[in-house]
Formats: structure tokens, sequence, C-alpha cells
């Protein structure tokens, strides 16, 4: 049961990456590819209609985490506090940015709020992928399993690689999106912006997994045991080889398809390298690990919260899909 919360978690976090990662990904582009006002409308009607109810998912995940996984809840939210407050100050400031904007019709005002909805949105992509480099690397515990460090310790180059990697990612997908949604100049611009952001993925890709041989070197030991996890890897690759290609061609949904397949398929394939483990300990003692044994609930709790879990995410499921397809099409100036 523990190996199946495992997965509904690692599900969970990888359609919050998808969903939120494409608005964190418009908002971190507005003001690099927006040339007008009528192009910032374009771009953030585009997104207005579930941007918020994205978050969602980064809920629920810190839900099943706190009832599946106690243990690596409370390590998590003591040892990596400033970094949460931080993220929670983020994405209320993304809020605010977005809602105030039109509460008065200045554009000193309307720009002091892009700016601070594309920031917030732009370092929340960073700390995101610091906290997923964070714990592919390990965190320190004492022998006790208490998280022993700082906020400090968490910009570590490697995980600052992750961030940097994080950002250009979704901004990838943010402008896949951008391109689906929007037509005219944008459109056109932002084509152009997503080869030049394919450019930097690769090329972090590439860094972030060669360093991550350095800093955890038995992280691949899952694929050679089990050769089928090996998927994973082969189908982001295939993703990010398709990239350009539908760029040449202008498909756009199917750019945002590859985009979206890509994400998930690097979280997964984190998952992958990490399981069983939920946090590593920083160094060579695997004792220390919170693993998917001796950081979960008893199997009766784990089982009630599975059929809660269900019924609560299908609900969501269902709303989500009923208003992508609500607000599908695209977005012009006209509207």
């Amino acid at each position: 049961m523990s190996t199946v919360w495992f997965l509904i978690l690692a599900a969970m976090l990888t359609a919050y990456a998808i969903l939120d990662g494409f608005d964190l990904g418009v908002g971190a582009l507005l003001p690099w590819v927006c040339r007008s006002e009528g192009e910032r409308v374009q771009a953030r009607d585009s997104i207005g209609p579930v941007w918020n109810g994205n978050e969602v998912w980064l809920i629920a995940a810190g839900g099943a985490m706190f009832v599946a996984f106690p243990r690596l809840y409370a390590a998590s939210f003591s040892g990596f506090y400033l970094a949460l407050m931080l993220v929670l100050w983020l994405l209320m400031g993304r809020g605010i940015g977005f809602e105030f904007r039109h509460a008065h019709h200045h554009p000193l005002w309307a720009g002091l709020w892009d700016t601070v909805f594309s920031g917030c949105s732009l370092l929340l992509a960073l700390l995101l992928g610091v906290a997923v480099g964070n714990v592919l690397r390990g965190v320190p515990f004492d022998a006790s399993g208490e998280f022993q460090g700082s906020f400090a310790l968490m910009l570590n180059p490697f995980a600052l690689l992750g961030g940097i990697l994080s950002v250009a990612v979704l901004c990838l997908h943010g402008a896949a999106f951008l391109a689906m949604k929007t037509d005219g100049p944008l459109q056109v611009r932002v084509r152009r912006l997503a080869g030049g952001l394919w450019v930097a993925v690769l090329l972090l890709a590439f860094g972030f997994i060669a360093a991550s041989f350095v800093v955890r070197p038995g992280f691949a030991d899952n694929f050679g045991r089990m050769p089928l996890l090996l998927a994973l890897p082969l189908v982001a690759a295939a993703a990010l080889g398709a990239i350009p290609l539908l760029l040449r061609r202008a498909q756009d949904t199917p750019l945002f398809a590859a985009t979206s397949l890509l994400i998930a398929a690097l979280l997964g394939s984190a998952a992958a390298g990490l399981f069983p483990r939920l946090l590593p300990a920083l160094g060579s003692n695997p004792a220390a690990d919170l693993t998917i044994t001796n950081a979960s609930s008893d199997s009766h709790s784990l089982v009630a919260a599975l059929v809660m879990n269900l019924v609560g995410m299908s609900v969501v499921l269902a709303y989500t899909l009923y208003i992508y397809k609500l607000w599908s099409g695209k977005v012009r100036v006209s509207h």
C-alpha cells in the first residue's frame, strides 16, 4: 500500500508541475514577449480561467503527504520551513498581482502588478526546481532523523542548477501554451522564443543529469534492476527531440503535449531513481533515509485515506477537465 501512495504522490506532484507549470511559464515570460496592452490581455486571459485551480494539485499533494507519509511531511515542513514560507508568499503574490491589476486603470498601476505576477512566477519556478534538486541530492539528518541544516544549505550548486533547469523547462512549457492559445504577432514571437528555450533546456538537462551521477552515484541502480523504467528517460528524450520539429511545422497543440510529456517523464525518472526513498539523507548512510517503509502511516490509515483520496481527486479531475473544455480555443485581442 505504501508503494501505491508513493505513485499517487508522484502523480499529484507531476499533475501540479504540468498544470501550474504552464501558467508559471506564461507569468515569467509576460514582460519579455508582450509588446502591447492587447498582447498582455491575451497572455493573462489565456491562463485566467484556470491558473488558480491548477494550484489545487499542490495542496492535494501536501494533504496526501500528511496522511500517507507523516514523517516525510514533518521533516519537509520543519527543514524547509523558510523555503515553504517563501513559496506561500510567492503564491499569494501571484494572486494579488493578477487580481489587483484590474482595480485601477492606469499604466503605472498595471505595470506594477504585472511585474509582481511575473516576478513571483519566475521565483516559484526556480524554487520548485531547487526543491527537486535537494531531494535528489539528499538533506542532512542527525542520528535521530531530525533535519539539520539551513536555507542557505539548500542553495547549493546542484540544487541551483536544478532551479535554472526548472525555469527553462517551465518557460518552454508556457511558451508552448501561449502558442496554442493565442494568434497574431504574439504567437509568432513565442514560437521563436521557444526555439531558444529548447536549446537552453537541452544543455541544462545534460548538465543536470551529469551532475546527478556525481552527487548521487547510485541514482541509476533502479534502472539497472528494472529495465522497464528506462522507458521514462527515453520518453523524455523523445519528447525533447520532437519539440524543434513541431516548432518548424507550427503544430502548437502537439508541441504543448510534448512539453507536458517532457515534464512528466523527467519527474517520473526522478521518482523511479529515488524509489523506495522519499527523502535521502545527505552522505552515504542509507539507514538515515526516509523511505516508503519507515515514513508511512499504518496500513489501515493508508487504505482509508486511499478511498477518500480516490473520491476527492475524482471530483477535482472531473472539474478540471470540464473547465479546460469550457475555456478551450484561442484567446484573441478582440475578446
